[in-house]
């Protein structure tokens, strides 16, 4: 069982970067991205097609990230900022467009064949009191870790995070203060699509990489956000790893479920979220005076 709880925990720390992702575009936005994991995997592209031109990961990452950030902003200002104002239905639909249009896209360009992408983690790992703990598993933890400490260091203890943090609780107060909103927002999107690309690139080796690779990573990213809270980054982090522990536990021990409907698990999740606790475990519950 400690052993299904260690995998469990490094799946979840997968799931946990996209819910972070999703969380940081919520709190700037009030918009639910669902296009938010076709944005990583065109970013996990980015990566294997430098990876394949030559040049080595960990070089290949920080220009990946970098152009994951650019992207972001463009996303924002191109396609986003012009339905900013409409109503909420209409930004999901264009989500949803989006996320239709960047899957066709990357057909198109890298076609739809499955391709090997490099594992950055050596082989191996190590034993702890009996359970076997992949090197993978723990550099995945590390790399989400590290980013959640920057994304904290970011808000709490820089200028910019303060602007950030303003403008995504007050745009109006924000604006009237001489903060330039529009700016933020671009910010915003282009650092929750730098956090996605870190989803992408982690889960691109297990799953093999092709366009539809994010699809069910989106929904287990989607539970953990809900059960965490969409406006709390902490809240998708555990989140990310109670849906990881539960979805193997669950495939591991309960025979309805085994491998094949492991999916069911985070659905089962977020509807009773949904129906009890709507603002998730570490949210706050919206209040309205009469």
């Amino acid at each position: 069982m400690l052993q299904q709880v260690v995998e469990g925990i490094g799946s979840g720390a997968v799931y946990a970067s996209l819910a972070l992702a999703l969380v940081l575009i919520h709190r700037f936005t009030g918009i639910v991205n669902f296009a938010q994991g076709e944005l990583a995997m065109i970013s996990t592209y980015v990566a294997w097609q430098l990876v394949s031109s030559g040049m080595s990961f960990w070089l290949a990452l920080p220009v990946t990230l970098a152009v994951s950030f650019v992207g972001g902003m463009l996303v924002e200002r191109i396609v986003i900022r012009p339905v900013r104002n409409s109503p909420e239905l209409t930004t999901v639909i264009v989500t949803v467009g989006l996320f239709i249009f960047v899957n066709a896209m990357a057909g198109l360009i890298w076609s739809f064949t499955v391709k090997d992408f490099p594992q950055p983690f050596p082989d191996g790992g190590i034993d702890l009191a009996g359970v076997r703990v992949d090197w993978s598993t723990l550099g995945i933890i590390v790399v989400v870790a590290v980013v959640m400490g920057l994304l904290y260091l970011l808000f709490q203890h820089t200028s910019a995070g303060l602007v950030m943090r303003a403008a995504a609780c007050n745009p109006a107060s924000a604006r009237l203060s001489g903060i330039r909103v529009g700016r933020v927002l671009m910010l915003g999107w282009g650092l929750a699509a730098t956090v996605g690309a870190v989803s992408g690139v982690l889960v691109a080796p297990v799953l093999f990489l092709e366009p539809n690779m994010m699809g069910g990573v989106l929904i287990y990213a989607f539970a953990a956000a809900t059960l965490g809270g969409f406006d709390s980054p902490v809240g998708a982090v555990v989140g990310g790893v109670v849906v990881g522990v539960a979805e193997t536990l669950a495939g591991a021990y309960v025979g309805v479920i085994g491998a094949d409907l492991k999916v069911g698990v985070p659905l089962v999740i977020i509807l009773a979220v949904l129906l009890v606790r709507p603002q998730g475990l570490f949210g706050r519950a919206a209040v309205e005076r009469a």
